[in-house]
């Protein structure tokens, strides 16, 4: 079992959080800024939409072999040479965009190494939030760490469109280079304790490979029940939420302008930063996996209520309430698995666990549009098989084959949390699993 230091705090924590807030707000500029780019110059959504998708695909891929080599290596270091990288990178951009050169592969070139080095990042953060805040105190860094997410996600879409009329997207990604210098700058005036590599049974240090490494991290996972049904519970949410995250735009569409869909996610967006401020600000539930599984509950009651009327009124509470709950989940899972896993091996499993739950949402993003055009939709339509049974309560027309495959995955995710209340060593992880900091 691994001791945490007694005198560590929230200090070093803080400097880093704002540090890293700073740095997602402005990738989160410079995203929004050469998105238009794209679209404005080529007039492709399929080409629009390669940026999403090169920017998923490396952490996937190589999530379980960068989760050995955070393990291997310091933790403050990796972070500094991601977040130098990924500077770099913008600044390389901004070089060709000065120079009138830059073309939409070098958009893709930078997307893929930024998510790369994005993959070493957001591992190694959680892993070192571990090593540096008192156990008591993992449900508030790991609200704000959702905290932040809510911020760029709600404040970088306006500020970026004010910013490329103003000082055009040149501007926005210098402002982006400087966040990165910033988020090093917190990085250099802090200390990240350093953690010794968890080795299997019989390995020396300087014998063992990569391969071994990732090995002994999903083997480490396997051999806790209670982890691997927690990394299963996320995969199988994380479909179900992707499948009805693409599907929100066309259902909001099918009764509403695009005015009310742009208030409508408006409200959503704040909806989740309340949820991280509220899990920030208290701490989560005494008892995390409650936080997980009874908020997940709550996911899918509102993924119901979202479709079962065409209301614009009734689709902004449930998606404020959806998006509310989503931070608490996330924070109280990441909690669990910082407070239960040996720091030496956070690497891996958190790697693992980008790995697992990631992988099922470019899956999810590709059949969510057949099965509401090919499937729900005809089920749906004013003659449809079920116009005289399910109609008469959701409705019939454009968009209630939507609003009835929200509702069936929300009536899948509400069955996925019973199972999960009902699977013991999920539900009673945190008895059963000694914890590794104190």
């Amino acid at each position: 079992m691994t001791q945490a230091p007694a005198n560590k705090g929230m200090r070093a924590f803080n400097i880093i959080w704002i540090g890293q807030l700073f740095s997602l707000l402005g990738s989160e500029l410079t995203g929004f800024a050469l998105g238009i780019w794209v679209y404005q110059n080529t007039g492709s959504v399929t080409q629009f939409a390669l940026i999403s998708f090169f920017t998923i695909i490396p952490g996937l891929v190589l999530s379980p072999i960068i989760g050995a080599l955070v393990d291997r290596w310091n933790r403050r270091r990796i972070m500094i040479f991601s977040d130098t990288g990924a500077a770099l990178s913008t600044l390389f951009i901004a070089v060709l965009l000065w120079g009138g050169q830059l073309e939409t592969w070098h958009i893709y070139l930078a997307t893929i190494i930024t998510s790369t080095l994005s993959a070493f990042q957001n591992p190694t953060y959680m892993a070192a939030i571990t090593l540096m805040v008192p156990k008591k105190q993992l449900g508030r860094a790991n609200g704000m760490v959702q905290m932040a997410l809510a911020i760029s996600q709600l404040v970088a879409p306006v500020v970026a469109g004010i910013l490329v009329d103003t000082i055009q997207i040149r501007g926005v990604i210098l402002v982006d280079f400087a966040t990165f210098l910033f988020a090093i700058l917190t990085l250099l005036m802090v200390r990240i304790p350093d953690h010794k590599p968890k080795l299997g049974e019989g390995e020396e240090e300087e014998k063992r490979s990569i391969w071994q490494d990732v090995v002994f991290g999903w083997r480490y996972i396997t051999e806790r029940p209670g982890i691997l049904a927690l990394l299963i519970f996320f995969s199988f949410a994380g479909f179900l939420v992707g499948i009805v995250s693409v599907l929100a735009t066309p259902l909001v569409l099918s009764f509403a302008s695009a005015s009310v869909l742009g208030t409508v996610l408006s409200i959503s967006a704040t909806g989740m930063l309340a949820g991280a401020a509220a899990m920030s600000a208290l701490g989560g539930l005494k008892r995390h996996i409650y936080g997980v599984l009874g908020f997940s509950l709550w996911l899918g009651v509102c993924l119901v209520l979202v479709g079962l009327r065409p209301s614009a009124v009734l689709v902004a509470i449930g998606g404020w309430a959806f998006f509310f709950a989503l931070p608490i989940v996330n924070a109280s899972a990441t909690a669990i698995m910082q407070i239960k896993i040996e720091p030496d091996v956070q690497g891996r499993v958190f790697a693992f666990r980008r790995m697992i739950s990631g992988g099922a949402i470019p899956i999810a993003y590709l059949i969510s549009g057949p099965l509401a055009d090919y499937i729900f939709e005809p089920l749906m339509a004013q003659e449809g098989p079920l116009a005289g049974s399910v109609g008469q309560i959701i409705g019939t027309g454009d968009g209630r084959g939507i609003a009835l495959l929200f509702i069936v995955a929300g009536i899948f995710l509400v069955v996925l949390t019973a199972g999960g209340f009902l699977y013991q060593p999920l539900r009673f992880i945190e008895d059963r699993l000694p914890d590794v900091i104190m």
